[in-house]
Formats: structure tokens, C-alpha cells, sequence
């Protein structure tokens, strides 16, 4: 490796010198190469002789002018153009050359099939031209486009579309002008040839704002539901926020090949086609919910990320936790908040939680990065909207919205810092969250453990909460932090008892902030069951000596369908643990009978949101399971995660098969009903299919066969996969046979193939990198067969043999020069060796090490890598 990368600092950071006001940038845009002429309106800020330290990667420089005239006090080196001897204030105009089809890392200006787009966050626009590739420099853009008319008929930047027109030789050009001052990391441009669909949107004050949605040809009969995502979307946040559109366009264009899911770029959001395409053959359930969910939240962040946007990247969890929970919001209102909740705490308790145990360990507002690229985490984005989360717990939804309107009021058209937004929540609500504040500096998961005590003589109930945050990579101290932790109490009849003490009434929100911390209710008159962290209401992990009894009871009466599946999983939780210490001493498998009955309750209930049944019933995966344990053991957990589907199954089959056919909703419709109630048939299916071979062979391949839709076709494929049915292998060849020239489809069967349970698997994925349908240049194969692979199907991967490390090693070998940033999210798993037993953790060292003595090792996975092995 020829030079270490250095570590930046949140501390250092210090306003630029020099600051662009305006620039002009005209594309003369073609694959092979492209000519950039930048024209920027440049000030100075700091000191008079300051120099210009502009960014710039993979640039070649043509002519750089100050007020038109060349200027010969340049210098370049690397990753910089410096500027020196120059006036207060100038025109800067540089021309270079960039060369988007030999651009396989898709950051800047690249080639996605034959449309031309960009990708900027978030140190992107360095790759386009020499700019203060900042957040904290915001400029007006004004963009005009030219290229040949044939190739790119459609021609999209930020802003609102200001004139076109045509040119010899065939080709053509358009301008446009975005009137909000933006960093560079939001400008955007795309060059093709679409099907566009058309809309429009009036805003509450009676504006018509044209919407367009960009797709590839062939692609139109899959975009009606991402329109009607961004309708919903935009009249959300006016009703909610009080947050209107600003310009007179909105465009969204869906393309292949992209790094991440999506982008906010300011007018102009460019998609992973994954968020964008969907139709009941080719689309499931989910894929349309989350199609929904991140258009909604890409569109959000016209305000909370574009109109106020971060002074530095360290502040990044400003515009992200804050736009994930107003996404999740926006699902909860429109769809089943209980499901929408228990599907953020999955991620929350089985990825984001594991991430605060690795080595890659931070606050929400990082100290230090050496790769902001790999601060794109699930620290940032969902623990940070569990942050903002619990400051709208603690303020309630009209504090809350008052501390929003003077957040806009303060910071609008800058930027901002983590510290300005916590300030407008508290000078709106009065209330101090001066200790709240420690969460954006604190970095691991708290662990809450509590005790309680009833005294039937005095008619007392005592809780007593202790909080303890382990140490974490980089913070060997922790301090305790304001946690709300919410709570009900239950008399035996499943009545809600009032929480009071002397005569006061007490919230049912308790405010831990200390260490150690006493709550005392009275007037309770039976022993009560407590339902404990309701709504998940912090980012912790519980300790309670739950008896078996007690969360039986809350399964049947806590008011709260959250609080319900909750003690569903804290009562799996208990024999997930006893069977894994069991399999471990190669015992056989034990599960009480009243266990089972609580999940059969389930089943025969009734009056139960299907949605919710389903969710009860689903076992935590093994990524969950293994949060449960110090030291991970994946085959104990992936043959427990198995003997106990295979335990209900048999327990449960004739209720199973029954719910199964009372579920089946005869039209195929995008209706939270009618999801349910597919999610609740499918989750009977799973379990079936680990039934009678012969019946369960039967069933799920004539679902498969008459399904008029991919969720109930995906649910019996995946059923069959994850038992190992005799039909599996004739409906995966029939499934490549059917949809092999569509990746987005393909991606589905690429993901079942690389999390089969079967013992060959790894075998299969290697060969899969040959498959007609997969292509080690597209982030979305890649993450759907290798990724899948390495992060959902831990079995296979830390097989005790290594094998698994060593083909993550090869993979990543090649996406380190090839894609950088698609390597390092690859690598986590591999960094996480220290929760793993001595054998693993040597062989796992050992990839590591591999991977650190590449020549040209990127930063993006010199920083996880040392890291890891620090």
C-alpha cells in the first residue's frame, strides 16, 4: 500500500477559507470521455493569502482560468488542485476531463447499462470536477447538458428545467437551474433513453408540481406504485410536518447499477431500480412496502437533508435518523404501526446491536473516520431515529412538531449540526435534554436490568433499574445516560392498573437517568405482570427474570400488539438458549407443551391482526439468536433454529393447515389487509412445509404453481429451500428458466440459493458467480448472492473449516479495486471475530491479514480491517 489514509476529527473542524456562492457547469457529456467546464463565483472567508485546496479524483486537468485569464499559481497533487495568489473575490473557471464508462466504483459521474448518472454522496463530486467537495459549502448549481440526441434523449439535472434546444451534428442540449443553495454532495445528473410516467401533485397552497418518473424502457407497467408512493409521500408530510414541495418539478429515475438504495438529490432523486420497479408478478409484499417506505424517505429529505442540510459528515445522523424515523412514520401512518415497529426493533436487536459489539463501534455522531463512506451505518440511520425517537417520547407529538417548525425557522437554506437540532427541541419545549445529549457521544448498547417487589400489605410495587453500557472499541468509559422506559402494569385479569404514588398519577414513561434508580406505585392490589420497554421505547437491551407464566399472559393481554410479540420472543428467547447450551452437550431438543399452546393461542385467536399473528409466529432469525449470546456458535444455532421449526410444525400442523386455507385472499391487492393476511398464510406454509414430506412436497409446490403473484410464488420457493423438499430443485430451474434475463427478479433466487441450509451451499454460490443472470459489476447481485451468503446464511459462512472466510477474502479481494465502498459494507462479518470462539477467531485473523497486505488496499476497508485486527 503506497500511503497510510489518515483519520479526520469531528474536533478539527474549521470553517473553509474560501467559500463558491454560484457555479455554472456545462457537460459535453459522452461515455467514453467527458468534458466538465466549471464556473465557480468564489469568495474568501479566512485569512488574506490563504491558498484554494480544491478536491479532485481522477480528473485531468485542461486549463484553469481566474477572471478569465489563465493562472499559472496552481499546483496538483494528490486528490487536491491548490490555488494560491488570489484576490477577495473571483470568477474560477476550470475545464477537465472524466471518463464515466471506465468508472466501475459508480461514484461521480458513471455508466449504468447505457444511461449516464451520478452518485455524489458522499465525497463524490470530486470524481466530476476540482470543487470544496464539503457539506458546509452551499452554492447555487445551474447545469446545462449536451450530447448526442440519439444516445441520451433524455437529458435531468437538480432544479427546474430552464431551456433546451438543438445542435449540429446530431446532438442537443438543456439547462437547469436549482434557485436553493445546495452542497455539491445533492447535485445530480442523468443522460438516457426511458418510458417516463407522468403526474402531477397540487401542494396545500394550491401549486401544480409536475412529476416524472424515469424507468428503463419496457419498464413502464412497473411504476404506478412508486408514483402513487411519492403522491402519499408528499401530501404526508404537508398533513404531519407542514412540510410543502418548493419547485416546480420532481423527478425520480430508477437505474441498475447503483451503490446504494437511493439518493435525495435536490429535485432530481436517483434510484436503485430495487426501490422503484414493482408488479404483483415480479414484486412481493414487501418489496412494494419498502418501494413506499424509501421514496417516502428520499422525499423527506427535501427538508430534513436538502433545505437544511449537515455542517460536516460527522453530523450525518442529523439528516439520516431524522428522515428514517419521519420514514418510519410515515409507514406506521399509512400501513400497521405493530408490524412497522417490530420490523425496525428485528433490525434494531439483529444488526445494529451487533455493530455496537464490532469493532466499527461509534456514536450516532461519529469522533473520528478515516472512510466516510463507511459511516453509512445502522448506528447512523436506525439507532439514530431511535434517538429522535425518544426525544419525541419525551416531548410528546405538539412538542415535538413545535421544535421541528423552529429547527426550519433557525437553520433553513445552511447547515446545520446535531447540537442546533437538539437546541430547537429544547428552547420549544422547555425541557432540558442536556443529559439526553450524552446518546449522540456515547457509542454501545445499554443494558437496562431490573427487579421488582410487590408487597401485598402495603399494596406496593417497586421497580429498581440499573443501566450499565459495556465497554465499546474506541470508549472504554460510559456514563449513564436518560433513557425513557415505558411501562404498563397488569392485574390478573389483564385490567390495566394505574400507575400513582401518594395520591399523584404517574406517566408511563419512567425517566432513568441514573445508574441505579428506585420507582415506587402504590395502591396496587394483586401481585401485577409488568409489560416492560413498551414500543421498544429505547435503544437497550432488557434484563428481567421473566417467568414463563408472565409472558404467556402478556402474549394474550397486553394492550400493546408490540408488547405482545415481545413476550412471544423473550419466551422463545428462554428455550432458544436452554436448546442452544443443550445442543452444545449434544442433548435432545426441549419445548414445554405450554410454550406451544401459547403459539397455538395465537393461531386460533380470532380477533388478531393477521399482520401481527404473523410476526408472533415467526421464530427470530439467526442473526437475532445469536445477540443473545457472548460467544456466537453458528451450527449450535442454525440446528436449534431448525429443531424448533420443525417442533411447532409437527405441534401445530392441523391449525397450521387450517388458518392456511381460511387466509387465501383470492385477488391480488396492495391492501394492509389483504397483506396480513398473505404474510399470515405464508408463515403456516414455512411451518408445513417442515411437516410430512410427502403432503408438505404436495402443498407448497401447488402454490407455487397456481400463485397469480411473486409473494405467494417467493413464499412457497422459499418454503421449499429452507426445508429441503424433494420439489425444491425442479421449482428453482423453473423459476431461473422463467426469469433469468431480469435481475431485479433474479436477485430473489440468488438470495435463496446463497441462505439454503444445504450443506453444499458454498459450492453452489461459487458456482452461481459463472450464472447468465449475475455480473460482479452490479452492487445488486453482488449483495443478493454474495452478501446474502456471508451475512444471512452464518452457518455456511463460519464453517469451522474456514472455507467460508476464504471465499469472502477472494470476493473482496476483486471489489477492492473494482468497488471499494460494495467490498466494505461485504467485509462486516469477517470484522466481527471476536465474538466467535478461538479456532474462528484465527482463521478469521488470518483473511484479515490477507486482505491488509493487498498492494492498492482501499480506504473504505483499510479502516474496517485495521480496526478489526487493532
Amino acid at each position: 500500500m503506497t500511503q497510510q489514509p489518515q483519520a479526520k476529527y469531528r474536533h478539527d473542524y474549521r470553517a473553509p477559507d474560501y467559500t463558491i456562492t454560484d457555479i455554472e457547469l456545462t457537460f459535453e457529456l459522452d461515455a467514453g470521455q467527458t468534458r466538465v467546464t466549471a464556473v465557480s463565483q468564489v469568495q474568501r472567508q479566512g485569512e488574506e493569502g490563504a491558498v484554494l485546496r480544491l478536491d479532485g479524483e481522477d480528473l485531468t486537468l485542461v486549463s484553469l482560468d481566474i477572471d478569465g485569464q489563465p493562472w499559472p499559481d496552481y499546483q496538483l497533487e494528490s486528490g487536491a488542485l491548490v490555488v494560491s495568489n488570489l484576490p477577495a473575490r473571483f470568477t474560477l473557471t476550470i475545464v477537465n476531463d472524466i471518463h464515466p464508462a471506465q468508472n466501475t466504483a459508480l461514484e461521480g459521474l458513471y455508466q449504468s447499462g447505457e444511461a449516464l448518472c451520478t452518485q455524489c454522496e458522499a465525497e463524490g463530486f470530486r470524481h466530476i470536477t476540482w470543487y470544496l467537495d464539503r457539506p458546509d459549502v452551499l452554492a447555487r448549481f445551474s447545469t446545462k447538458i449536451i450530447a448526442d440526441k440519439q444516445s441520451y434523449p433524455f437529458m435531468l439535472s437538480n432544479g427546474n428545467r430552464m431551456g433546451q434546444g438543438e445542435l449540429e451534428g446530431g446532438r442537443h442540449w438543456v439547462q437547469w437551474q436549482d434557485p436553493f443553495p445546495k452542497p455539491c454532495y445533492l447535485f445530480a445528473l442523468v443522460a438516457g433513453d426511458f418510458d417516463v410516467l407522468r403526474d402531477t401533485f397540487k401542494t396545500r397552497s394550491g401549486r401544480d408540481v409536475a412529476l416524472e418518473l424515469y424507468v428503463d424502457r419496457g419498464n413502464l407497467d412497473r411504476a404506478d406504485w412508486a408514483m402513487e408512493s411519492l403522491k402519499n409521500s408528499m401530501k404526508w408530510d404537508e398533513q404531519r410536518f407542514g412540510l410543502e414541495y418548493d419547485l416546480d418539478i420532481y423527478m425520480i429515475v430508477a437505474v441498475d447499477f447503483f451503490n446504494m438504495g437511493a439518493m435525495e438529490n435536490k429535485g432530481l432523486n436517483i434510484f436503485n431500480s430495487k426501490y422503484v420497479l414493482a408488479r404483483a408478478e415480479t414484486a412481493t409484499d414487501k418489496d412494494y412496502l419498502n418501494i413506499e417506505r424509501v421514496i417516502g424517505h428520499e422525499y423527506f429529505h427535501n427538508w430534513t437533508g436538502n433545505r437544511v442540510t449537515c455542517r460536516d459528515w460527522f453530523q450525518l445522523s442529523l439528516k439520516e435518523g431524522l428522515t428514517v424515523f419521519r420514514d418510519q412514520e410515515f409507514s406506521s401512518d399509512l400501513g400497521s404501526r405493530a408490524v412497522n415497529r417490530i420490523s425496525n426493533v428485528r433490525t434494531m436487536r439483529a444488526m445494529q446491536f451487533a455493530e455496537d459489539a464490532s469493532p466499527m463501534s461509534h456514536p450516532i455522531r461519529p469522533d473520528k473516520v478515516i472512510e466516510m463512506n463507511n459511516f453509512y451505518t445502522l448506528t447512523v440511520y436506525e439507532k439514530g431515529a431511535e434517538v429522535i425517537r425518544m426525544m419525541h417520547t419525551l416531548l410528546g407529538e405538539a412538542a415535538f412538531q413545535k421544535g421541528m417548525q423552529l429547527y426550519f425557522e433557525r437553520h433553513d437554506g445552511s447547515a446545520a449540526t446535531c447540537d442546533d437540532f437538539v437546541q430547537a427541541m429544547e428552547d420549544a419545549s422547555n425541557v432540558d435534554l442536556s443529559h439526553f445529549r450524552r446518546w449522540y457521544c456515547q457509542s454501545g448498547t445499554p443494558v437496562l436490568s431490573v427487579q421488582d417487589d410487590y408487597d401485598p400489605a402495603t399494596e406496593r410495587y417497586t421497580l429498581t433499574i440499573s443501566q450499565q453500557t459495556p465497554p465499546t472499541a474506541e470508549q472504554a468509559e460510559k456514563l449513564p445516560l436518560h433513557i425513557p422506559f415505558d411501562i404498563e402494569l397488569y392485574d390478573n385479569e389483564g385490567k390495566v392498573i394505574p400507575l400513582q404514588y401518594q395520591g399523584h398519577p404517574i406517566h408511563h414513561v419512567l425517566n432513568v437517568t441514573q445508574e441505579k434508580q428506585t420507582f415506587v406505585f402504590d395502591n396496587v392490589w394483586f401481585q401485577p405482570v409488568p409489560s416492560l420497554l413498551r414500543e421498544f421505547s429505547a435503544p437497550v437491551k432488557l434484563e428481567y427474570k421473566w417467568s414463563d407464566q408472565q409472558l404467556t399472559f402478556l402474549m394474550r393481554h397486553a394492550r400493546n400488539d408490540f408488547s405482545r410479540w415481545d413476550a412471544a420472543q423473550s419466551l422463545l428467547s428462554t428455550y432458544i438458549k436452554l436448546n442452544v447450551a443443550r445442543q452444545q452437550a449434544a442433548q435432545p431438543l426441549s419445548l414445554p407443551l405450554h410454550v406451544v399452546d401459547a403459539f397455538r393461542a395465537v393461531l386460533l385467536d380470532e380477533s388478531i391482526d393477521p399482520a401481527l399473528a404473523a410476526e408472533i409466529l415467526t421464530l427470530p432469525s439467526q442473526n437475532e439468536i445469536a445477540e443473545l449470546f457472548p460467544v456466537i456458535d453458528p451450527g449450535a444455532i442454525a440446528a436449534v433454529h431448525e429443531a424448533l421449526t420443525r417442533a411447532l410444525a409437527v405441534e401445530l400442523a392441523d391449525e397450521c393447515l387450517a388458518v392456511y386455507h381460511a387466509m387465501k385472499v383470492d385477488t391480488y391487492r396492495i391492501d394492509h389487509s389483504d397483506i396480513g393476511k398473505r404474510a399470515l398464510r405464508n408463515t403456516c406454509l414455512h411451518f408445513l412445509a417442515f411437516g410430512d414430506p410427502d403432503f408438505a412436497d404436495k402443498l407448497v409446490s401447488a402454490q407455487y404453481h397456481q400463485a397469480d403473484n411473486m409473494t405467494d410464488a417467493l413464499a412457497a420457493l422459499s418454503a421449499a429451500v429452507s426445508a429441503q423438499l424433494p420439489c425444491h430443485a425442479s421449482l428453482m430451474a423453473e423459476y431461473d428458466e422463467k426469469w433469468h434475463q431480469d435481475g431485479l427478479v433474479m436477485d430473489k433466487w440468488f438470495i435463496l440459493q446463497a441462505t439454503s441450509p444445504a450443506d453444499n451451499v458454498l459450492e453452489k454460490v461459487r458456482g452461481l458467480l459463472r450464472h447468465r443472470s449475475f455480473s460482479m459489476s452490479n452492487p445488486n447481485r453482488i449483495r443478493s448472492l454474495i452478501g446474502a451468503f456471508t451475512s444471512a446464511n452464518p452457518a455456511a459462512f463460519h464453517a469451522a473449516d474456514g472455507s467460508g472466510y476464504a471465499f469472502l477474502t477472494e470476493m473482496l479481494t476483486e471489489l477492492n479495486s473494482r468497488n471499494p465502498q460494495v467490498a466494505s459494507r461485504l467485509i462486516e462479518p469477517l470484522i466481527r471475530l471476536k465474538r466467535y470462539d478461538a479456532s474462528r477467531q484465527a482463521l478469521m485473523r488470518q483473511a484479515l491479514e490477507t486482505l491488509k497486505g493487498l498492494d492498492n488496499l482501499s480506504g473504505d476497508l483499510f479502516e474496517k480491517i485495521t480496526k478489526a485486527l487493532g
